[in-house]
């Protein structure tokens, strides 16, 4: 086994982002996908540098390897969900701006990754419109990645622009099929929007593969799922990732499962060691559920 099994702050929306850190860490994990977000690390706050530090410091003293993610819902915009995106009508210069400071803080912590994705495309906007801003967003991000040397990997998300497999190549493809420039896969993702079984798939984006978040899903719902309550067979996933040779993170996705974290991110880890046919987890303390 080369990957490493890390769970997302995104589902410890109630811990403080050092409680999260050692529940995660004391429960067995090896990574954590850090989404950057109020009252975790805001890349526009003015103690920006000292967050950083102070958070380097928390990974390495808990042993875990950290990918950077991008989905805050509201840190661009207190009205509106996830905007303005690459492919928005107006503000695509904030979100520039903030995945170029991702990638900096990502440098700064050491991350594997930063991982994104397109966005919606607003409605009445063609698509190739919608093309044509995403490369433009993308250009001056890629730039600033590769001199930073920092991966981006791009997630092909249901509802956006890009939501498939495929549309991710393609705009490798646009770009010039940079270095910098690789994937990002959610497994429950390959279930719900994805014409091929999910071994395929990780098979088809084996060469491009720079992240992995995982989760379970049910055909064409887009609802994040506790590992064994909907369609994702993991076993030959996880399989098909060690066969590609995959080496990153495999980071568990609840971004709704926050009130019950500990318990949630117990269960995910032993379902996900129980599929690769290894023992649970060790015991964590006893927690009073509300």
């Amino acid at each position: 086994m080369t990957f490493r099994l890390a769970y997302g702050t995104n589902g410890f929306a109630d811990h403080s982002l050092p409680g999260a850190l050692e529940v995660i860490a004391g429960l067995g994990y090896e990574g954590v996908a850090i989404t950057l977000d109020h009252g975790l690390i805001d890349p526009f706050a003015p103690n920006l540098a000292a967050r950083t530090a102070e958070v380097r410091r928390l990974l390495r003293h808990h042993g875990l390897a950290v990918a950077v993610e991008t989905g805050a819902r509201y840190l661009l915009d207190p009205w509106h969900k996830h905007e303005p995106t690459l492919v928005s009508d107006t503000g695509r210069d904030r979100r520039v701006d903030f995945l170029r400071r991702a990638v900096d803080i990502a440098a700064e912590l050491g991350s594997e990754v930063v991982s994104m994705w397109s966005g919606t495309l607003p409605p009445g906007v063609p698509a190739e419109e919608g093309w044509r801003r995403l490369e433009d967003g993308m250009a001056p991000v890629l730039t600033h990645a590769e001199r930073a040397g920092v991966t981006l990997a791009f997630e092909p998300e249901p509802g956006m622009l890009v939501d498939h497999i495929d549309q991710a190549v393609e705009l490798r493809r646009r770009l010039g099929e940079p270095a910098a420039l690789r994937l990002t896969l959610d497994i429950g993702h390959l279930v719900c929007n994805e014409d091929e079984p999910p071994p395929r798939c990780v098979h088809r984006a084996g060469d491009v593969l720079a992240h992995v978040q995982i989760d379970d899903m049910r055909r064409g719902v887009h609802e994040h799922l506790e590992p064994g309550t909907g369609e994702v067979d993991f076993p030959p996933v996880l399989a098909a990732l060690r066969d590609v040779g995959y080496a990153g993170l495999v980071a568990v996705e609840l971004p709704r499962h926050s009130h019950a974290a500990p318990q949630v991110a117990r269960r995910a880890l032993d379902a996900l060691r129980a599929a690769m046919d290894l023992p649970p987890t060790r015991p964590a303390p006893q927690e009073v559920t509300r």
